[in-house]
């Protein structure tokens, strides 16, 4: 077994950020104080009867996923659970309140609740699942509650991607962020924030699929377009990821998959080739 932690291997090989994000669309967030299991879906932690009813609408949802959130503080009576659109075309959250788990197995997860004016930042601090996680993600947590409104901060369960700790997932613009320290992280949070991407911290938007996080990457540190507004997906043929401008332009690129780095995908597994897409210009 190769020593070390899954995230310093990862940097010290250069291994690209490009590319890496989770494709969602449509995230539903729920308030689990405590430990969390390994699986989120795991029904110790919210009941058999709740567990069930999240699994049907995560399987009748599209694009859809679960992740666990908490914050330090004294325990609330109320529990909150947040949906989350995180689409290019349609971007909202939606909170509601509630009461025990159970509560879970009977509330309308379509339209319930109230869409309200805010954004969501989750640092994913999983340490039943990845030591790096619960590690750098704890760190920078720390570092971003002095920032932040304790109303936008969590902690989250898995958002994928250990290696790339610490993680910070912005929503609802879907900047998924990579490899943030505490020294920079209120920097790089407060940029997404107002829909400026880190690009030297970007894994990619969660709206896109891996080939058209590949090809947005190569396309904005092309041209230097840092903003969220600046590029609209268009379609991929299979052959080329095509985007439009702000500017009126229409941009292009070829995405394929290569062989990247051999590490390890999270700590404790054998180091192994991990799969990597870039892409070119055209």
């Amino acid at each position: 077994m190769t020593a070390g932690r899954c995230a310093d291997l990862s940097e010290e090989a250069g291994e690209s950020l490009a590319a890496t994000a989770t494709s969602v669309d449509t995230w539903l967030l729920v308030e689990v104080r405590g430990t969390w299991p390994r699986d989120v879906s795991d029904p110790t932690a919210l009941g058999e009867t709740a567990s069930a009813r999240i699994a049907a609408w995560l399987a009748d949802v599209p694009s859809s996923r679960l992740l666990f959130i908490r914050r330090p503080g004294p325990a609330r009576d109320r529990r909150l659970v947040f949906v989350v659109r995180a689409s290019e075309q349609d971007a909202h959250v939606r909170r509601l309140e509630l009461g025990p788990a159970d509560d879970l197995a009977d509330v309308d997860l379509d339209a319930g609740g109230d869409v309200v004016d805010a954004s969501l930042v989750l640092v994913c601090g999983h340490g039943t699942r990845d030591a790096c996680c619960a590690l750098r993600g704890s760190a920078v947590f720390g570092a971003l509650a002095a920032d932040l409104e304790p109303d936008s901060l969590w902690l989250s369960s898995h958002q994928g991607g250990h290696r790339f700790a610490a993680n910070v997932l912005v929503l609802p613009g879907g900047i998924h962020l990579g490899r943030v320290a505490p020294e920079g992280a209120s920097r790089l949070v407060g940029d997404a924030l107002v829909g400026r991407i880190p690009l030297d911290h970007y894994r990619g938007r969660t709206a896109y699929s891996a080939r058209e996080q590949a090809a947005e990457a190569v396309v904005r540190t092309a041209a230097g377009l840092a903003s969220l507004a600046d590029l609209t997906l268009v379609g991929d043929d299979g052959v080329h990821v095509r985007f439009a401008g702000s500017d009126g332009r229409e941009l292009r690129a070829r995405p394929e998959e290569i062989t990247g780095p051999t590490v390890p995908a999270s700590c404790g597994v054998e180091p192994s080739p991990q799969k990597q897409l870039v892409a070119t210009l055209d």
